[in-house]
């Protein structure tokens, strides 16, 4: 579920709230019993993980060759060994 931010326009106290995305936006605030705005927060960002979504699909040759190491070889260093044979 997404989570929205709200903005008190009485008293101005701001606040986060779990909404289904075909919930209403509230109205009212739970300290003051104000009128509240639903304002735009930062946009976060993410990766999808797992097979599907290709995060490493898009990423350097230079990153991939460096993350390889990084995991103390890989079978693609194996396999070019053997097309060097």
């Amino acid at each position: 579920m997404p989570t929205y931010e709200y903005t008190c326009l009485d008293c101005g106290h701001v606040f986060e709230e779990f909404q289904s995305i075909n919930a209403k936006p509230l109205r009212r605030c739970p300290k003051c019993e104000g009128k509240v705005k639903r304002v735009i927060g930062p946009s976060v960002g993410f990766i999808f993980k797992g097979p599907g979504f290709y995060a490493t699909e898009y990423r350097s040759e230079s990153y991939k060759s460096k993350a390889k190491e990084d995991k103390g070889g890989s079978s693609a260093s194996k396999s070019d060994s053997k097309k060097e044979e």
